[in-house]
């Protein structure tokens, strides 16, 4: 047996022992991971930097402080969360005690991702332990730095017995899910995430898939082209346009499209200056391979670029860029960017707009920029992505009560507050009887009469208790 086995079968011994059932214990463990992360914020920060050169201001928010918030949300919320569910009954269950109880799944993996390594490990981690569950973490090794500092960190301040973290590469990954866990968590690419599923249908094990894709921003009708240009390329270039929700392509009608080239010319000078590479506020690639696929990417397309286009090699640096003349089966239209580069394509219709989102695979976010609430509407209502949000970028994930995840090809289950606790639960239906009602419950039985069917079928009625 290896040394993976050996963990994962000790994680199952302990949890069996029931020692992380309390609310107390789960309380207890949440509380530390908010310690964890204040009397580290310094570390963390550091370790963000060297990893993407991440500016404080994005660290602190999109990391620090979006973990430290669902993890006070989860404190506020986690007796609610517990509590037994009652649900509605019939006549022929009226003196029983029906409800749905939730309960920890067991031994779960969380694997994150490199992009937001804190955030993306974390913040699942933050559900698993809500529910109950020992958790094996296993870090990003892309984002190495940060991944060292959460395997000193987590066996430091939360149950060693309960938790653990796994680090290393693809094989250590690969060797990881030969083991038999009762749930997956996985954040990344789409390549990856049908190797993890095929890894866990071997044990018939549960999976969460938090994916991508082409995340569309449909700019229609009247709109505030300044605040519209702020806040695309504010979604858009944050983390250097290395995030799963980022708006990956532009879709605007020709006339939307020259006004709002003007005005990003205008916000990206204001943002970053006249060189965004000396700007503090502007990440890096996270390494040459993924740099060296975004330069690919860009020279293999026949959009003509207007803004940025300037590059780096040694500096892993790409200019904040934006493409004009990009056609639906363009290079840049074939695969998620996850960079910051945006191409921006022209349609002469909402018809048509909603037509091109509709001939992607199901996006991880759609977003409308529009004054006319019609056309948000119209959009909302006909397409289907993880997430919507209309006159603004990647903010609708930053808000606990909401759900976060993809559909179809962007992934699915859930996390984020009460979803993350849900989609590490299981919940149970549950039924305490006694012996009451014994009369009532001899019309199930044999010999079988066409009146017991009828009566049985009468207190079986969810309208029996109401007409009693």
């Amino acid at each position: 047996m290896d040394a993976h086995s050996q963990e994962v079968d000790r994680l199952r011994s302990v949890f069996r022992t029931g020692v992380t059932i309390p609310e107390e214990f789960r309380r207890t463990q949440l509380t530390n991971l908010i310690s964890m992360i204040k009397e580290n914020e310094e570390h963390i920060l550091n370790a963000l930097h060297e990893d993407l050169a991440k500016p404080k201001f994005e660290a602190i928010l999109s990391e620090v402080d979006m973990v430290i918030n669902e993890l006070y949300y989860a404190l506020d919320n986690l007796g609610g969360w517990m509590k037994l569910e009652y649900v509605a009954k019939n006549l022929a269950t009226k003196v029983d005690d029906c409800f749905i109880r939730r309960e920890p799944l067991g031994v779960v993996l969380i694997i994150g991702a490199w992009n937001y390594p804190l955030q993306l490990l974390i913040l699942p981690m933050v559900g698993a332990i809500a529910a109950g569950n020992c958790v094996v973490l296993k870090p990003s090794e892309v984002s190495a730095a940060t991944g060292r500092l959460v395997a000193q960190l987590i066996p430091k301040y939360l149950s060693q017995d309960c938790y653990t973290v796994v680090s290393g590469g693809a094989e250590e990954t690969k060797a990881l899910l030969q083991n038999r866990f009762d749930h997956i968590f996985y954040t990344g690419s789409q390549n990856v995430a049908r190797s993890i599923l095929q890894a866990a249908a071997v044990h018939l094990t549960p999976v969460t898939l938090e994916l991508g894709g082409k995340s569309p921003c449909f700019i229609y009708g009247e709109v505030n082209i300044k605040a519209a240009a702020c806040r695309l390329a504010w979604a858009k270039f944050f983390n250097a346009g290395q995030s799963c929700v980022a708006p990956d392509y532009v879709l605007c009608t020709e006339s939307i499209r020259d006004a709002l080239l003007s005005a990003l010319r205008e916000v990206l000078e204001d943002f970053y200056g006249k060189e965004p590479q000396d700007s503090p506020d502007m990440s890096r690639i996270v390494s040459q391979r993924h740099w060296t696929r975004l330069v690919d990417l860009l020279r293999n397309s026949n959009g003509k670029v207007v803004l940025g286009g300037e590059s780096n090699e040694e500096d892993k640096y790409i200019a904040p860029t934006v493409l004009v003349d990009v056609a639906e089966d363009d290079a840049l239209m074939k695969e998620e960017i996850f960079g910051p580069i945006l191409p921006i394509i022209t349609v002469e219709s909402l018809q048509q707009g909603i037509d091109i989102i509709n001939s992607q695979e199901k996006p991880l976010a759609l977003y409308v920029f529009s004054d006319d609430s019609s056309v948000v509407k119209t959009v909302l209502e006909k397409t289907s992505s993880g997430g919507f949000c209309s006159n603004d970028g990647i903010v609708y994930m930053t808000l606990p009560g909401l759900p976060f995840g993809g559909v179809g090809a962007s992934g699915y289950g859930s996390s984020h507050g009460r979803w993350g606790f849900e989609d590490f639960s299981h919940r149970r239906a549950c039924m305490l009887r006694g012996w009451a009602l014994e009369r009532l419950n001899g019309l199930r039985y044999p010999p079988y009469r066409e009146n017991k069917l009828s009566w049985l079928r009468w207190t079986a009625s969810p309208k029996s208790c109401s007409l009693m």
